[in-house]
């Protein structure tokens, strides 16, 4: 009986050992030196921040929706181009990119129109969906909001610029209605283990009208389900909402993203 305590002060004493060792070999400090490789590819930027940098992908130009499929069924996607521009059709229902990503930095463009009636949920509801999982899901993904939230009253985590029932605006960045809105954002898709199980989270910032309303936000799962959580996928599609909301459609324009390493 003598010897138990002695034991378990004895392992105690190795694992503190053990942590400080570890502590110290994270804690040490790095160098700063000189580096010479890898170069940096060369990106030619666009003359303003609508126009797409050399390297991104064109997702929408302003003439067809050539990049861009029905999410319920992979047919040919039916909303409305006209006058560089793409209108939601509600009746068709959401879109979605041919293209698959993983982490990304994606641009986008959205007005309400002017005389947009309605209010709070039923205002210019639409979404970006910045990974989803499809027909089989039920579409269910990572939704960054969009809807009018210019004078418009609704719950915080359900207006324009939060990641929908996640995480409100830093601020609210709206401009009047009849006015382009635009969504800088930068995707960190999760990962996850062998099992399935999750590695690590999501992460996304988003500046909306060059301002600053989600920072590094860690996504709890998914955005459109009772629950949040996470199911396991490498690739996905970009999706843009065809909300049901009685309220004049919502137009899109000037969307390009660009895969990142």
């Amino acid at each position: 009986m003598t010897r138990k305590p002695f034991l378990i002060l004895s392992a105690f004493a190795a694992l503190m050992i053990v942590t400080a060792l570890v502590f110290a070999q994270q804690a040490k400090p790095q160098p700063n030196k000189e580096i010479f490789s890898p170069v940096p590819t060369v990106v030619t930027p666009g003359r303003t921040n609508a126009e797409p940098p050399s390297d991104a992908i064109v997702l929408f130009n302003g003439k067809n929706l050539d990049q861009w499929v029905e999410a319920k069924d992979d047919s040919p996607a039916k909303w409305d181009v006209h006058d560089g521009i793409v209108t939601v059709n509600k009746a068709a229902g959401s879109i979605q990119t041919k293209h698959t990503f993983r982490d990304y930095q994606l641009h986008i463009e959205w007005k309400v129109p002017t005389d947009i009636t309605g209010s709070g949920q039923h205002r210019g509801n639409s979404g970006v969906f910045l990974a989803t999982y499809g027909p089989q899901e039920k579409g269910i993904g990572y939704e960054l909001q969009v809807l009018d939230s210019y004078n418009n009253k609704t719950y915080v985590n359900g207006q324009a610029g939060a990641i929908y029932l996640q995480s409100p605006p830093l601020v609210n960045a709206n401009r009047k209605p009849g006015e382009w809105q635009t969504y800088d954002v930068a995707w960190t898709a999760p990962t996850f283990n062998s099992d399935g199980s999750l590695k690590t989270p999501a992460y996304v910032t988003v500046f909306f009208n060059g301002i600053l309303v989600q920072n590094h936000f860690a996504v709890h799962g998914t955005t459109d389900t009772p629950i949040a959580r996470y199911l396991k996928y490498d690739r996905s599609p970009i999706k843009l909402q065809a909300h049901g909301d009685p309220s004049q459609p919502i137009s899109y324009r000037n969307i390009w993203a660009r895969e990142l390493p």
